[in-house]
């Protein structure tokens, strides 16, 4: 799937303290699937995110579903990412398979994960 391939695995805010949310990517039928992380400072809420992924996806041919949510902290200073929180509507993403995709996004980085709220 050239188009898969073509969507980025993450697109985060590149400092601050932002929400952000784990959302499947499928082809409607079964067939190839991944997984992708968006989060932004702009986003008040997680559906914000998943409103705005979810059209771009859909274009593409793509069933999205959000399979959590939570927190990101990037310090693009020190080359640190901590993953943490939950989402009120959408649940606690699993944030090791999140830690995952962002090692491949941001090589070099120390990238953390915890379930504190904080």
């Amino acid at each position: 799937g050239s188009a898969m391939a073509a969507v980025r695995d993450v697109e985060i805010d590149p400092e601050g303290t932002f929400k952000y949310i784990l959302v499947r990517l499928q082809r409607p039928g079964g067939g190839e699937q991944r997984d992708i992380v968006r989060g932004t400072g702009a986003a008040e809420f997680h559906n914000h995110i998943f409103e705005k992924v979810n059209p771009e996806m859909e274009k593409l041919g793509y069933e999205c579903k959000c399979l959590g949510g939570g927190k990101i902290e990037h310090n693009s200073k020190d080359k640190k990412i901590r993953v943490f929180g939950l989402s009120t509507g959408y649940g606690k993403a699993d944030h090791s398979v999140t830690v995952e995709i962002l090692k491949k996004a941001y090589t070099g980085y120390e990238i953390t994960w915890s379930d504190d709220k904080k």
